[in-house]
């Protein structure tokens, strides 16, 4: 009767680091996302400011693991070597996993091989002058290139990958472009992590009942009618008049919009009238370090 034998409640909540895109925003950092199931912080991409705003969210950089990496976009990866060396400068000594699509090891390694390969060598020799020694970097750093299915489990948490769509109707074959979008379960709770993508089977079977996707929502429908923006909704990036048919078709339980070209707070309000036409469930305009419970 007093509940000690009562099984504790998971918690999961996302936290929406950045949610712009490739164009530098002054209110949007570059995409990235941490899912936080109890005290196991997961990341999703690692775009510009994404080391500083896990810092703003009070997350201490050693408690992150793994990373998974959408696709090799720069806007998604362009803060990753910031991250690793970061945390590994202020002390990590754990194993840090990176998983990611094809050509995830390659970057990884070039980072710590090629592109800081000095930097690292000259923190190397500080610490050991310093008496406090770093561990070594290229030990700890684990990263793999994943297919689709299951990428990673522990005892509570599994998480799964599938391929989309992301600019291959431009004519770009899977083997060189490889795009993934991410799906969390813990103790019977569900985040899918769409990446970039358009409407496809792939985000169809991952996003499944989940209860919160967080998807890319780049254009509103007025914004599509320019000329890049029909190039943009058709082949690239998922937009206002695709996401609320995906959710519905996908009975989703909570939508969260990110990936957000800049615009104003009207246009934005416009983009989710349009995202209910087709989805009668939650929505939630993403802004940067906005954290949400599932």
């Amino acid at each position: 009767m007093n509940g000690v034998n009562q099984k504790v409640q998971t918690t999961m909540e996302v936290i929406l680091l950045g949610t712009g895109g490739p164009k530098p925003d002054p209110d949007r950092q570059g995409p990235s996302v941490a899912v936080r199931i109890d005290r196991t912080l997961l990341l999703f991409d690692a775009g510009r400011g994404a080391t500083t705003q896990l810092v703003r969210a009070g997350i201490s950089l050693g408690d992150v693991n793994p990373v998974f990496i959408t696709h090799p976009h720069f806007d998604h990866i362009g803060g990753l070597g910031d991250f690793i060396l970061s945390g590994w400068n202020l002390g990590r000594n754990t194993i840090l996993s990176i998983f990611g699509p094809q050509g995830t090891e390659a970057i990884v390694n070039s980072l710590l091989k090629g592109v800081y390969k000095s930097d690292i060598a000259f923190r190397e020799k500080e610490a050991v002058i310093s008496g406090v020694p770093l561990a070594d970097i290229r030990q700890i750093v684990k990263p793999k290139d994943v297919n689709p299915g299951l990428v990673f489990a522990d005892q509570r948490i599994k998480v799964f990958c599938e391929f989309v769509q992301h600019g291959h109707g431009l004519g770009i074959p899977l083997k060189d472009w490889q795009c993934l979008a991410y799906r969390i379960e813990a103790e019977g709770k569900s985040v899918t992590i769409s990446g970039d993508a358009v409407d496809c089977s792939g985000l169809d079977s991952l996003a499944k009942n989940t209860d919160a996707l967080v998807i890319c929502c780049y254009l509103s429908r007025r914004e599509m009618l320019e000329r890049e923006g029909k190039l943009i909704g058709k082949h690239i990036l998922a937009c206002a008049p695709q996401v609320g048919k995906i959710a519905a078709r996908a009975k989703v339980k909570k939508l969260i919009l990110t990936h957000i070209r800049e615009k104003s707070d009207d246009l934005m309000e416009e983009v989710v009238a349009e995202i209910k036409f087709d989805y009668d469930g939650d929505i939630i305009a993403g802004k940067d370090l906005m954290e949400i419970r599932v």
